[in-house]
Order: structure tokens, then C-alpha cells, then sequence
């Protein structure tokens, strides 16, 4: 027996010969059912699947020049902001004739460019890509792509091709605005990874405390490390090692958030009393911590689903997509952990 035997792939050949037609026949039967009998279709299915014969999708790709793959890009496959993005791209893929491959660049917008190649040569029906920041490279191959694209996760007044997303920086603004309302008046940033959109909340921090006159440049405090529970509550003990009146913080995401939290207990700093503390997402575990920590939602969902309905629309008939850019809204959560009540 040859090496490798056990593993010869089921051709099309294969198939013609067990239901007694020829090749051209079965491929009909597979591609365009219509141009084939009952009788003959129900044949090539009983034989396809006693041999186990599965499509090449390189071959049909030839064929019709576009797999019915779509590329995902994201930066996380452990972040559960992609997951709930995921989730909803999934829901609306069910049943369309679609699938996905996704590909994980882990925040390296060179690994990005490289997928963003890898996944054009197999040619993709379509493409959905966290982001607006892409290498130019990146954004040069995905302008003169053969498929749809869609961006998410951001807004842009020049995107690619479609987009559907939310403002970081409105977010911010609207955080830093819900601090200062709660009679805070020394609030902090706390930020990790600061990638474009950890960077953008930064900013609309920045400019809303500024507009208040509450902004300290040494109330900010930001790492390119991962964000993690563990940072936040590192990130937390440095800032008040620096600014020791510090009485609320912003946190770029809900993992810092519970962090500063958790460390703010530890030192018997009363929340939201003596320290009000704001993250950015709203993740499940927010509401059900002691007290609930106040964040931004963000439609997580609704931007994966979305994206999945406007590359499906796009793949269909590309004139038909009436709003090739989509700006969702973000939402204040306000619970225990700012709550002062109009106190100043």
C-alpha cells in the first residue's frame, strides 16, 4: 500500500463512475440542480454520499471565480467582545449557503496585511474586518478586492468599501461627562493595549475632561500590556502612588474596570464614595459584581449580525445595499460603582 493511501480524495470522477453518469452530469447535479432530472439528481446524491465525496472549493472557486467562504479578521479569539461579535455574525449566516474562516492577527497589523493576502487569494465571497486602521498595504488590497467588504467595530468618514460600527470617542465622551456629573472632579484614565480604539476613548476622555476643567495630564496612566482584571488593579495602585486625591477613574475596558475595583476593596477605598470607577464595553460579569460597575455597552452583537447581512445583501446584488454605512449608538450603564446620587 501506498503512503498516504487511506487519505485519496474522493474526485468527481469517482462519483460519475458509482451513479453510472458522466462527470459533466454530476457537476450539474451539484452546481445547477435545475438543469438535471429528479431521477438522475437523487442518483449522484446516493452516490456522493456512500463515497464521501466533498466539493473542491478550490476547483469550484476556478470555476466561478469566488469561494462561498467569508474571511473574518479579528485581533481576539479570547476577547469576549469578538465573541459576542461572532455570536451574531453566526445567527445570520445560518441557512445562507455561507461559511466562515476566521482569521486571528492578535492586534499585529502586519499578521493583519499577511491574512488580508492569504485570504484574497482564496477568493472570498466577502470579507469582514475589525477596524479602521489597517496597514496601507492592507487597505490598498481590500480597495481593489473582487468581493464586498465591511469594516467593523469603528466609524470612519472614509471607509474601505461598507462599515458598520460605534464611536470609542463618543463613548469616552460620554463617560467623562456621567464622572463629572456624579460631582467628581480629579478623574482618571486607565488604559491597556492601547490599540487606535483604546487610543480613541483616551482622546474623548481627554477633550470632555478638558472642556470641564477637570483634566490632569498626570491622572493618566496607559500600558501596551494586555488588558487583564490583574492590570487594572496594578494600573489602579500606580496612579494613586502618583495622583493620591484621584477620585474616579475611567478604565478602557471592563477587565481594568473590575481590577481597580477589586483594589480599590482590597485598600478599603469605599466605591463609589470616596472613588467612582467607569468601564467601557459592559460585560456580563459588570452588572453582577458588588457594586455593579457603571460602562459603556456597546452593540457587540448587533455589529457582527449587521456585518453579516450587509456583506450577504452586497454578495447578492451590490446595488441593493441602500446604507453601506451603519453608526450604531452606545449607551451609558449607570450602577453602584458611580452612584453617588448628585453628591459633589
Amino acid at each position: 500500500m501506498k503512503k498516504n493511501a487511506k487519505y485519496k480524495r474522493v474526485t468527481l470522477d469517482d462519483v460519475a463512475a458509482e451513479a453510472s453518469v458522466s462527470a459533466i452530469t454530476v457537476s450539474r447535479s451539484i452546481r445547477s440542480p435545475g438543469m438535471v432530472s429528479a431521477k438522475v439528481r437523487e442518483k449522484v446524491k446516493a452516490a456522493i454520499d456512500r463515497l464521501g465525496y466533498v466539493p473542491d472549493q478550490a476547483a469550484s472557486a476556478l470555476a466561478s471565480e469566488r469561494t462561498n467562504v467569508v474571511g473574518l479578521l479579528v485581533p481576539s479569539l479570547t476577547n469576549s467582545v469578538f465573541s459576542d461579535v461572532l455570536r451574531g455574525v453566526y445567527d445570520v449566516i445560518e441557512g445562507s449557503g455561507l461559511s466562515v474562516q476566521i482569521g486571528n492577527y492578535r492586534y499585529s497589523p502586519s499578521k493583519e496585511e499577511n491574512l488580508v493576502r492569504t485570504f484574497l487569494r482564496q477568493r472570498p465571497a466577502g470579507l469582514i474586518v475589525a477596524g479602521i486602521d489597517q496597514t496601507e498595504a492592507a487597505r490598498a488590497l481590500l480597495k481593489t478586492a473582487p468581493c464586498p467588504v465591511v469594516q467593523i467595530m469603528d466609524v470612519t468618514e472614509a471607509p474601505i468599501d461598507l462599515l458598520i460600527g460605534f464611536s470609542h470617542y463618543d463613548g469616552a465622551v460620554e463617560a467623562t461627562r456621567h464622572l463629572t456629573q456624579e460631582g467628581y472632579r480629579r478623574p482618571g484614565f486607565l488604559g491597556a493595549r492601547m490599540d487606535p480604539r483604546s487610543q480613541a476613548r483616551l482622546a474623548g476622555f481627554t477633550d470632555e475632561a478638558q472642556a470641564r476643567g477637570v483634566f490632569d495630564p498626570g491622572r493618566v496612566l496607559t500600558t501596551t500590556h494586555p488588558s487583564s482584571v490583574g492590570m487594572g488593579g496594578q494600573l489602579l495602585t500606580d496612579l494613586l502612588a502618583r495622583a493620591p486625591d484621584t477620585d474616579a477613574v475611567f478604565c478602557n475596558n471592563d477587565d481594568l474596570a473590575a481590577g481597580a475595583l477589586f483594589e480599590a476593596e482590597r485598600r478599603g477605598i469605599k466605591v463609589p464614595e470616596q472613588l467612582g470607577i467607569c468601564g467601557f464595553n459592559d460585560l456580563e460579569m459588570s452588572r453582577h459584581l458588588n457594586p455593579g460597575i457603571t460602562s459603556i455597552a456597546t452593540p457587540r452583537y448587533d455589529v457582527g449580525a449587521g456585518a453579516m447581512s450587509l456583506l450577504s445583501n452586497a454578495i447578492t446584488d451590490r446595488a441593493a445595499v441602500k446604507t453601506p454605512q451603519i453608526r450604531l449608538n452606545v449607551t451609558l450603564m449607570k450602577r453602584g460603582s458611580t452612584n453617588r446620587e448628585g453628591r459633589s
